[in-house]
């Protein structure tokens, strides 16, 4: 290199260097003026977070709403009932509630504002209904000021690991009714949780601010924006530019693993992710004309190579799944077939079930291609991929598999109509894992009904779950769900994959960071800005000046 050359090289780098970090200084004073907000960036709006309905984001409806108690690591604990009692005969719970709360109207909480709430959820009954703990409740009373008693129809074992959902269990002011119910809406979101709803412009961005009167532990910042940002890309963008501190979901929601391992990688971002949450499965209608055959099933829960999905799409993030329900799931430590990868041993299902390869590379039977359909939602990106690989397995053994990706409210249409070969299903997780979820299958607005509904012991199945929730014998209940997993997993309605996790990036500066025991809750009352903590790595620069 030309001596002259060397030292002026050296001298741009310096300048640059030192233009670098000014640069992340300026941002570094702008942000530490506004330490008390997170800017947290979420595909979707909030929309209405009516707690006692299900159209709004559950994440927000937790942040503004509380129960009367919480469901943690530890079991349940505590919420707006202090304690409580529950009869010998597992019909009466007697809550004992907090003195001294309030809603963010000023109106006071007490039993009078439980047994309105309980009311109003049993008003609109046929909604809840997915829910078994709204079946079983035969009475809401007032004990007196600050004792509220729940009166069953028979011994519901779940009943305060349901009480703690994110919804519809939730209180909201009942100033808020609307005549006297909340089934058509409310007329403000005062709750009694730690955050406010103090503004919110409809697909732009909501305003959380932290209740002053809060009767527990105050959130550590003022403030938290929910910033709308449908396109993923954007999210990452916003993410380099500094605008935004936080990415925080579940199932590619919210950032893909690609993305997610390439920030862990670059060190400039700090990345959590939890332990495995849900089970990512396939649902394979046993209602429609192919998938209803139990062979194709069979043979298509072989053909698949979970292995390579969870290595390849999912950068070994996550553990394969071999069944539904992990075996860490209360009920489902089950000994239960595994039907590993086998495209010699699919081909041969299908031979033996009528659909001949002949000379072309799609199977046929009876002048009928054997073609099937798969839908995403097209939000998720990570489905489509994983979509990509099945169809590659699915062509090795001559089923033509089309992938269709839908809007959100299309794909949830169409699990209602059940017009579908194949569907992306995620069961719920903790807490609602397994009891929760089972009791949904009941319902034809969910596209587990709609695909169990070819089973010859559809009606048993449905049976079975409505009385495994009131078995009030421990070991009963367990041979009960034993049957119930049992069967769906022997006739193939679906292919676990993988067991999926919950996934957080941020700036380094923001700590606090942790998970709930349910992935549709963002615990921001935790979150808050270390100064001095990072900071440099914002802007470009790795050290200060």
């Amino acid at each position: 290199m030309n001596k002259l050359r060397r030292p002026m090289l050296i001298i741009l780098c310096l300048l640059l260097f030192i233009l670098a970090a000014c640069q992340g200084e300026g941002e570094t004073e702008n942000k530490q003026e506004n330490l008390n907000e997170i800017v947290y960036a979420s595909t979707k709006d909030i929309r209405d977070i009516n707690p006692h309905l299900y159209s709004g984001e559950m994440a927000a409806q937790n942040m503004v709403f509380e129960s009367l108690v919480v469901n943690t690591a530890d079991g349940i604990q505590p919420g707006l009932a202090e304690s409580w009692d529950i009869s010998a005969d597992g019909l009466e719970y007697t809550f004992h509630l907090r003195k001294g709360v309030t809603f963010t109207d000023g109106e006071p909480f007490n039993a009078e504002a439980v047994k309105l709430n309980m009311d109003a959820i049993l008003e609109n009954i046929e909604r809840h209904a997915w829910l078994d703990m709204v079946n079983e409740m035969k009475e809401n009373v007032v004990v007196d000021e600050y004792t509220y008693k729940l009166v069953l129809k028979h011994p519901y074992y779940p009943t305060l690991t349901e009480l703690g959902l994110t919804r519809p269990f939730r209180f909201i002011s009942p100033k808020a009714f609307k005549d006297g119910q909340t089934k058509n809406g409310v007329t403000s979101y005062a709750g009694t949780g730690p955050w406010v709803l103090t503004e919110h412009k409809e697909n732009q961005y909501a305003l959380f601010t932290a209740n002053e009167d809060y009767w527990g532990e105050r959130p550590k910042v003022k403030e938290v924006r929910w910033k709308v940002m449908p396109d993923h890309q954007t999210i990452l963008l916003a993410l380099e530019k500094g605008e935004i501190d936080l990415i925080f979901g579940a199932d590619g929601d919210m950032i893909d693993i690609d993305s997610f391992k390439a920030l862990e990688e670059q060190g400039k971002y700090q990345t959590e992710i939890s332990n495995p949450i849900a089970s990512r499965a396939i649902l394979l209608n046993t209602n429609q004309t192919i998938t209803g055959d139990s062979k194709v099933r069979e043979a298509i829960q072989y053909a698949i190579d979970k292995q390579s999905i969870a290595d390849d799409v999912l950068n070994g993030s996550e553990s394969i799944a071999n069944t539904l329900m992990a075996s860490t799931v209360p009920y489902s430590d089950l000994d239960l077939s595994v039907s590993s990868f086998d495209p010699a041993h699919a081909a041969q299902l299908l031979d033996e079930a009528g659909w001949t390869l002949g000379d072309g590379k799609v199977r046929s039977k009876d002048g009928q291609k054997l073609e099937l359909s798969i839908y995403y939602n097209s939000d998720n990106a990570q489905e489509k991929t994983i979509s990509e690989f099945m169809q590659q397995d699915l062509k090795n053994i001559g089923i033509n598999l089309k992938i269709i990706g839908e809007e959100t409210q299309a794909f949830a249409d169409r699990q209602k109509t059940g017009e579908f070969d194949m569907m992306y299903s995620l069961s719920w997780g903790p807490p609602y894992d397994p009891q929760s979820y089972l009791s949904s299958w009941r319902i034809p607005a969910h596209g587990d009904y709609q695909a169990q509904l070819g089973l010859e012991k559809k009606e048993w199945l449905d049976q079975m779950i409505t009385s495994v929730m009131i078995e009030a014998d421990e070991e009963k209940r367990q041979d009960m769900y034993a049957q119930i997993l049992t069967y769906i997993h022997d006739e193939n309605v679906y292919i676990p994959l993988t067991y999926s996790r919950t996934k957080a990036v941020h700036v380094p500066e923001l700590q606090g960071i942790i998970f709930n025991v349910s992935q549709y809750e963002v615990p921001f009352e935790h979150m808050f800005f270390e100064k001095n903590r990072g900071w440099e790595s914002r802007g470009g620069s790795a050290f200060s000046v």
